[in-house]
């Protein structure tokens, strides 16, 4: 029985997940490590990693490839997100991992992210789902692709990620005043607005929110809402009710708020303004959440799942 294994190194884990596939069942986990990174904490003012997040890189990767169960285990593919692929001084984080640990990083373009996320979602809601907008905001960039078929039509990713908006607007996530949030909140529509063939939800057609932003923020929502069922949605009047709780929370107390990590409190605000934005310019009245993504996508077609089609697709990434 066939096995797949990926090790995806972002900015508040090095998570390692060994899969195999089974009749009946989509993905079987076999085996799952995670070690906790804080690299957001290692990054100087123009992106780059410092030694002591590239020290921290270095560990996490041993441990966790160390933790796989080789002598049953597939080979692993392993890969850095934008807190990596983005840095000015990447090629020499890479190297060092490399050296320290034996396991050679690879970056995954944001287009490539996209075009993942939506064979995951794809295969997570069903043949029968229709046409799919698929929304994954992550740290440095937000990735969006849209299609009918078992690839997406286009894919999108644009360098809105949560963590890129704190810095640049939301220094350690506090709100310096009104005026600055409406300053942000204009920002980010103009921008999307700005955007040549930005996908829109078709009717009939389902809206997937593929990430931890969005999954925390409707875990948020339906407690506020005392709907625990609800966690699997989210809809635009419950993300302006989190905005204004979430602006009015020191960064210190939002990670107390329920479905909101503390790892991921200080770049919360900056997650559901942007996930409002784009909703809103996208005509998404309502997300639903879907568990799968990036590295979900990797495990299908390591699984063979359907390759990228060679024409028909459009590929755009916007700076």
């Amino acid at each position: 029985m066939r096995q797949a294994g990926v090790l995806d190194v972002g900015c508040h884990s090095a998570l390692l997940t060994v899969v195999r596939r089974r009749p009946g069942a989509v993905l079987e986990p076999v085996f799952s490590r995670k070690v906790r990174l804080r690299l957001h904490e290692t990054l100087d003012h123009k992106g780059r990693l410092e030694k002591a997040g590239v020290r921290s890189v270095e560990r996490a990767v041993a441990e966790a490839v160390a933790a796989n169960p080789r002598t049953r285990g597939p080979e692993v593919f392993a890969f850095a997100t934008s807190v990596i692929r983005d840095a000015p001084n990447r090629d020499a984080i890479i190297a060092s991992v490399a050296r320290a640990t034996g396991t050679r990083l690879r970056v995954l373009t944001g287009e490539e992210e996209a075009r993942l996320a939506y064979v995951a979602a794809r295969e997570w809601a069903g043949p029968a789902a229709g046409p799919l907008l698929v929304l994954d905001i992550g740290g440095g960039t937000l990735e969006i692709a849209a299609g009918t078929g078992d690839q997406p039509d286009s894919v999108l990713s644009l360098p809105l990620g949560a963590r890129r908006i704190t810095r640049d607007w939301l220094p350690g996530g506090t709100v310096p005043s009104a005026r600055r949030l409406a300053e942000l909140q204009k920002y980010l529509h103009q921008y999307l607005e700005a955007v040549p063939d930005l996908p829109r939800a078709e009717p009939g057609g389902r809206v997937l929110a593929c990430s931890k932003t969005f999954e925390q923020l409707a875990r948020l929502a339906a407690a506020r809402g005392k709907a625990p069922r609800a966690r699997r949605k989210l809809a635009l009047p419950q993300l302006r009710v989190s905005i204004d709780l979430l602006a009015g929370s020191k960064p210190s107390r939002r990670g107390k708020l329920p479905g909101i990590s503390h790892h991921r409190a200080e770049q919360s605000l900056a997650g559901a303004m942007i996930a409002q934005a784009l909703m809103k310019a996208c005509g998404a009245k309502t997300v639903e959440i879907c568990p799968w993504s990036t590295r979900e996508g990797l495990l299908l077609e390591h699984l063979g799942a359907p390759q990228p089609h060679t024409s028909g697709s459009r590929s755009r990434q916007a700076s």
